[in-house]
């Protein structure tokens, strides 16, 4: 692999900011004929040529244009991270970047998030939706500011990261006006044997579901299973079948997917995190969503 002197690149940037080589001279502080020396090895290096001579100033080349544009993102950046670690402003918005588990529903991930985005001071906000363990490699990586999820990250796990609870809910048994006028009646019994859709085995809500159903000696029919959440509600609402959510985006839920509630219940309980690198919460946009979480939606 090729690396770049970026000592060389700077000494390039600034001649080409300045637009000859003696005022660079000046601003860095070196003699001429060290500029000069060290342009010609970056050129060398490169292999072409990053200027045109133009009587006594040097004019950027073709390619030393688009060797320029690099640069100036490069140093862009140097600055930018160097006002981060020292907590000023870079006059940048501000950025988040969350991963969510394709479990949590999207319009409690939404319901979440909303809040970082009237912050005062603005905030650019990137979402990455993946499974779980691939989320917090990233984290762990420090590419992620949180990850949303329905379960706290373990012992077991060798990630150092926090759990931070944002609440809990009870769950809405939903399905299409069909099904529900037909399941509704005597809820929860009417669930024996009645068409269901589910979280994959193995994820939380799941299992608060199946230990449920045993309570209740209810044995649903299941006719599918799904890691996103989403795309399982979409099912429901053409009457495939039966199906869970929180009980916290109730009417979110009956809005957006024109279903109607089937029965609900308390004792299960799905739990949302917010999981960081920090025991303490700083980033103003993760204070935000857990601010939010624990004063309106989860209440």
């Amino acid at each position: 692999m090729q690396w770049i002197n970026y000592h060389h690149l700077l000494y390039f940037w600034t001649v080409a900011k300045e637009g000859n080589i003696a005022d660079a001279a000046t601003r860095l502080r070196v003699s001429q004929p060290t500029i000069s020396t060290q342009i010609r090895t970056l050129e060398d290096a490169l292999g072409v040529e990053l200027f045109d001579r133009s009587g006594r100033r040097l004019v950027l080349s073709e390619l030393g244009q688009v060797a320029f544009r690099y640069a100036e993102q490069i140093f862009s950046l140097g600055r930018e991270m160097v006002d981060v670690l020292h907590e000023r402003p870079t006059g940048q918005p501000l950025q988040m970047v969350v991963g969510v588990t394709y479990v949590v529903p999207k319009l409690i991930a939404y319901r979440l998030l909303m809040p970082a985005f009237g912050l005062s001071e603005g905030l650019h906000v990137t979402c990455r939706e993946d499974r779980f363990d691939r989320l917090l490699g990233q984290l762990a990586r420090h590419e992620l500011d949180l990850v949303l999820s329905d379960v706290p990250i373990g012992p077991d796990i060798s990630v150092k990261a926090f759990n931070h609870l944002l609440g809990s809910s009870g769950v809405t048994f939903f399905a299409s006006p069909a099904l529900a006028a037909k399941y509704k009646r005597d809820f929860p019994k009417s669930l024996d044997g009645a068409p269901f859709l589910l979280p994959m085995a193995g994820s939380a809500v799941r299992r608060e579901l199946d230990r449920w159903f045993d309570e209740h000696d209810l044995r649903p029919e299941i006719v599918g299973q799904f890691d996103d959440s989403a795309l399982l509600k979409v099912f429901g609402q053409r009457g495939v079948g039966v199906f869970a959510g929180p009980t916290a985006i109730e009417t979110e839920i009956k809005q957006e997917y024109g279903v109607h509630v089937v029965g609900r219940s308390d004792t299960i309980q799905e739990r949302f995190y917010a999981i960081t690198v920090e025991r303490r919460l700083k980033h103003p946009g993760v204070v935000a969503v857990s601010k939010s979480a624990k004063a309106t939606l989860f209440l």
